[in-house]
């Protein structure tokens, strides 16, 4: 049994099928629940670092996903937003750090050479990760 899950979102319809999946979890178990947002920092090499998402975008993503949660029931839920230049490795390095023992994630329907192109952040987490991970199809 999980004793501490951690859920990435990016607010996208996907993203937050998992999300409810993961306060339903947390809620069954009675273990707390952490949503994050990784916001990808671009840049810097010759120029500034700029994040995908302002600081206000990036809290209203993350605020939307924990009230969802917490209107789920899961008993206790709390909301943390991680700056990476890739979100898998943000992702599966917070959880080992931070001792989160289930990751629960959305995955859209990419197919064919949209999935070759783009990749997908939760078959790199699936594959990454020290813990189960379990991913949500919209």
């Amino acid at each position: 049994m999980p004793s501490k899950i951690l859920c990435p979102t990016d607010g996208s319809a996907h993203a937050t099928v998992g999300v409810q999946k993961a306060a339903d979890l947390a809620r069954q178990i009675g273990c707390p629940l952490t949503v994050c947002v990784v916001n990808i920092a671009h840049g810097g090499a010759r120029g500034p670092t700029i994040n995908h998402w302002t600081p206000e975008e990036a809290s209203a993503v993350l605020e939307a996903a924990v009230a969802a949660a917490r209107s789920s029931r899961a008993p206790e839920v709390s909301g943390i937003e991680l700056v990476s230049r890739e979100a898998a490795p943000a992702i599966v390095t917070f959880a080992a750090q931070e001792g989160f023992d289930h990751i629960v994630m959305g995955t859209g329907d990419k197919q064919g050479v949209k999935r070759l192109v783009l990749g997908s952040v939760a078959a790199e987490v699936a594959a990454d990760a020290h813990c189960t991970v379990t991913i949500a199809r919209a």
